[in-house]
């Protein structure tokens, strides 16, 4: 009784230290979970990491300096990790390191323009132009002219549907090409025209690259029209307007997918009359 009570220790020692060895290796390349998240204990290196960019990027106060992008990438981050609770590893990993980018970004410096005080000028009088008109039968008369007024440009907005982009996106969808081919003939009625492609986002992220990321979507536009000859580049010119000028009010940035957000995301064309 008592060699067969001894046989069973061993072999539950042997289980026991083959599951250890078994739950070594399979955290092997892992790292243990902040003390504030749930969950496993050990996750992949990126969604730790991703983190700790995160408490670096609080503990600098970007969550008070631009609380709205902070917000966006936490919720980045948070969604990394369901990710992979639902066992999509790889998802779960890229998405980790892309957002590790976006948090070190975070609330970017903006340059001071330096203000020089205006040279005060005495205004010049305007030179008159002098055109000579000849007359039958008469003498030569000079004729003095004010200076030509300045032409104002107005700007007409096409009333068509816009085109709109994917979050974070500058290239054409589908979507976008099947309206642009519907509204395209818009364009071939005013041969004559300049057109100004103006390019605008959602209100996530910083105002510099929502910036930037307007006059891309801008000239993806440019470039289609182009490449389908219903332009010239001579005709067509782009200007980003970023998150300023919104179709409609995001009560809610940091909700990436909401009505508002997507409305915001587009392009419009806009004819400059002289």
């Amino acid at each position: 009784m008592k060699m067969k009570a001894i046989r069973t220790k061993r072999v539950l020692i042997f289980v026991i230290a083959i599951l250890s060895i078994s739950l070594m290796a399979g955290c092997s390349g892992l790292e243990k979970r902040p003390s504030y998240r749930s969950g496993y204990l050990y996750y992949p290196p990126a969604l730790v990491n991703a983190d700790r960019a995160l408490d670096e990027a609080r503990s600098a106060g970007k969550d008070r300096e631009c609380p709205t992008e902070f917000n966006a990438v936490k919720d980045m981050v948070d969604k990394a990790y369901e990710i992979y609770m639902e066992c999509r590893d790889q998802e779960a990993i890229d998405m980790a390191q892309a957002v590790i980018g976006k948090i070190k970004a975070l609330c970017p410096a903006r340059p001071r323009a330096e203000i020089k005080p205006e040279a005060k000028s005495v205004p010049k009088a305007a030179e008159p132009v002098v055109i000579l008109v000849s007359e039958p039968k008469a003498e030569e008369k000079v004729i003095a002219l004010a200076s030509e007024p300045k032409i104002e440009e107005k700007v007409i907005v096409l009333a068509f549907e816009d085109i709109h982009f994917d979050f974070d996106k500058s290239t054409l969808t589908k979507e976008a090409q099947v309206i642009l081919k519907r509204n395209i003939q818009v364009l071939k009625e005013n041969p004559n025209a300049k057109v100004r492609i103006a390019g605008y986002t959602s209100a996530s992220g910083t105002e510099e690259y929502n910036q930037r990321l307007s006059v891309r979507r801008a000239d993806a536009v440019k470039d289609y029209l182009i490449k389908e000859g219903v332009a010239t580049p001579d005709r067509l010119s782009e200007i980003g307007y970023g998150e300023t000028r919104p179709a409609m009010y995001e009560a809610a940035p940091k909700d990436l997918y909401s009505k508002a957000a997507k409305a915001n995301m587009r392009v419009l064309f806009e004819i400059i009359v002289k």
